[in-house]
């Protein structure tokens, strides 16, 4: 089968970890056995995190537009809007004229018989407005559900492509309810994975908790400070190590100042993926007690190194990988107090020992890329039979 993947987050020069999940799938499903292409709809504007670099901003308007990316054909259709906010619901509109002279171009010379797109909106929204004749699959991350659905005139439009897609696969139990209670009829639930390949990691040489996320507010690093404060006489030597930059660093810098935590506190900024994983796995205990979480690939990738990993009780991804197997533990979300607990416990040489390999595990038989390829695969062949 011949499958076109559209996406708004997808690597690219000026940000080459942005939606590196979706490209990892798409990988995953062209080893499954479908034969892929990807469209990229790209706003040539520079990433949040390096707003004030010329040079991304350089990047970010030349970015070329075709490359192959590890063996995958992908395409960057430049669109213009205004900015993100109220009007991102109307994002769709703004993409589709160049995203219909694409599709049009591609098809001439692959024939694709399904389109795949990452998201409601825009991407499935600007794919619609085409008219494309063939089958619609949409991934459903979190954003439509936790984000766009809630702002004005989203809703709507949410509803619209999701009732307008053959199936809509979900990336855990809980986004599936919510993406049928916003019209979509048949769902899959399919999570993405990480990689087995075993990585050099050291015990640190002093417990060192990490997060690996955009330094943004739902993503709750300000707990795993307070919780550290909690530990400070039980724990003096506990380092914590933030992986990621975002509009939350300033003020994360700041509290751990007024914690008396600065000199045990490491901000990286941004990383490449594959150094991002090196740096993760490099620490005791994996800590995102974040809300508003779909999934959480950062989970698993820590997980699969033998790390346990701590996340928020009621997250529809910290539920989902709790409930497949062990390695998950789940705090109430905004309780530093009960987050400190934990992650004493986990911190306990021969327990914590004993959750990281039940994690590898749990992400061994639930969260490897073959297993999203073959879903993936499984749920585009289900698309085309109806």
């Amino acid at each position: 089968m011949k499958v076109l993947v559209v996406a708004e987050f997808y690597p690219r020069v000026a940000d080459p970890v942005l939606g590196v999940w979706a490209h990892r799938q798409a990988l995953a499903t062209r080893d499954a056995g479908a034969d892929v292409r990807v469209v990229v709809l790209h706003r040539p504007i520079a990433p949040a995190a390096r707003i004030g670099d010329p040079q991304a901003w350089r990047e970010a308007i030349a970015q070329p537009g075709r490359a192959e990316l590890d063996g995958l054909d992908v395409r960057y259709v430049k669109f213009v809007s205004p900015p993100r906010g109220r009007s991102y619901p109307y994002w769709g509109a703004f993409a589709a004229p160049a995203l219909a002279l694409a599709l049009r171009r591609i098809r001439r010379t692959f024939p694709y018989d399904l389109i795949h797109a990452h998201y409601a909106l825009p991407a499935a929204d600007a794919v619609l407005r085409t008219r494309p004749g063939v089958p619609l699959v949409i991934s459903e991350h979190g954003g439509d559900v936790f984000h766009t659905a809630r702002l004005p005139a989203g809703r709507a439009k949410v509803q619209r492509a999701f009732g307008a897609a053959r199936i809509v696969l979900a990336n855990s139990l809980g986004i599936e309810h919510a993406v049928q209670d916003l019209g979509a009829t048949e769902t899959r639930v399919v999570h993405l994975g990480t990689d087995l390949t075993p990585m050099e990691r050291r015990p640190p040489a002093q417990p060192t908790l990490v997060t690996v996320g955009q330094l943004i507010a739902r993503k709750r690093q300000a707990d795993v400070l307070r919780a550290m404060w909690v530990l400070r006489d039980r724990r003096p030597d506990l380092r914590y190590r933030l992986i990621g930059d975002g509009p939350e660093r300033d003020a994360l810098a700041l509290l751990a100042a007024q914690l008396d935590l600065g000199d045990r506190v490491e901000f990286t900024g941004s990383l490449s993926h594959e150094e991002a994983m090196r740096r993760g796995r490099d620490a005791s205990v994996f800590v995102m007690p974040s809300t508003d979480e779909a999934f959480g690939v950062a989970y698993v990738e820590a997980m699969a190194a033998g790390l346990p990993a701590i996340g928020s009780r009621g997250e529809p991804g910290p539920e989902d990988i709790a409930r497949l197997g062990h390695g998950m533990r789940l705090v109430p979300p905004g309780d530093p107090e009960a987050l400190a607990a934990e992650i004493d416990t986990l911190l306990d040489g021969d327990w914590g020992a004993r959750i990281g390999a039940a994690a590898q595990a749990t992400v061994t038989a639930h969260f490897t890329w073959p297993a999203c390829g073959a879903a993936t695969v499984a749920a585009y062949r289900e698309a085309l039979d109806g």
